[in-house]
């Protein structure tokens, strides 16, 4: 079973931290992996229309985000930055090294992107 899906939070959708389930905004089941890939590709492409940013991997998850769209987080006293999110997950997990595709790590954006340091430190999975 494949899933696409879409996250909005202030984590990459690659770290799988605890309870990052929560981020999801929207989801869509697949049988067959060809059709989970061209649904990932048409929700790339309206995302990408959407924000300047982006960051994606080979895995087939992708960032996109816009440097204004910042929330303030109390716990580590800073604006982290927000990111929309899609990524191709294979029974809710990464997908395997034999599904990936090179050709879809790319980027746009060379300035680095913060999120929440205290988070990221202690909910590492």
């Amino acid at each position: 079973m494949y899933q696409v899906i879409e996250m909005y939070g202030d984590f990459e959708p690659w770290w799988f931290l605890e309870d990052w389930e929560k981020d999801i905004v929207a989801s869509q089941r697949f049988d067959d992996y060809y059709e989970a890939l061209k649904f990932y590709k048409r929700q790339w492409l309206l995302l990408r229309e959407q924000s300047p940013l982006f960051k994606s991997r080979s895995d087939l998850m992708t960032i996109f985000w816009d440097p204004e769209d910042r929330r303030w987080c109390e716990e580590c006293a800073e604006y982290v930055q927000q990111y929309h999110s899609v990524a191709l997950l294979e029974n809710d997990q990464q997908i395997p090294r034999s599904k990936r595709r090179p050709g879809y790590e790319k980027e746009n954006a060379h300035t680095a992107h913060r999120s929440c340091k205290l988070d990221n430190e202690t909910n590492q999975l």
